[in-house]
């Protein structure tokens, strides 16, 4: 009797730390609904620190390498390291630098209420622009990203970090 009573004892523990661990506090649920918002209305900067090019090890990154996402403007300003196929015309201005007003941003929800955002640049006359393929986001509901860059003439590089609130 009293090993039956101690493991519905622990039975009931064990089901309560689940339903617990999947539950938000107050805090948790602003802040994915504030991720949400940002997502839902083009208006976020995602701040990388931390790069995993194809070949070679990754690296952690400075401030300031960053994607900014508003409605009407993407700007990015990335490092990169990898194989290029072919050489930039000007060497000092290496790394992911563009900024462009046409573009394709699809974002959805996935199971676990993150988001899968896919950018894909529409303006073929800048230069830098070229190259860039489209730029794919993971998003978690706690501001958690990873974004992955696709391009021609480069190998595949992605990025970790995170996405804030634009600042005016």
């Amino acid at each position: 009797m009293k090993t039956l009573f101690k493991s519905l004892l622990v039975l009931t523990m064990v089901v309560s730390c689940l339903f617990k661990a999947g539950a938000q506090t107050p805090k948790q649920a602003a802040k994915a609904q504030a991720i949400k918002n940002m997502v839902n209305n083009m208006s976020f900067v995602f701040q990388a620190n931390y790069v995993n090019p194809q070949r070679g090890g990754g690296k952690s990154l400075d401030y300031g390498y960053d994607l900014v996402i508003l409605k009407d403007t993407i700007t990015a300003y990335l490092p990169y390291f990898g194989r290029a196929y072919v050489a930039p015309t000007d060497p000092t201005e290496g790394g992911i630098k563009f900024k462009t007003t046409h573009f394709d941003y699809k974002a959805k929800t996935n199971k676990k209420g993150s988001w899968d955002v896919v950018i894909i640049p529409k303006d073929r006359t800048i230069t830098d622009m070229r190259d860039v393929q489209s730029l794919r986001l993971s998003i978690t509901s706690s501001g958690y990203a990873s974004l992955n860059v696709t391009s021609t003439n480069r190998d595949p590089i992605s990025f970790d970090g995170y996405i804030e609130e634009k600042r005016k």
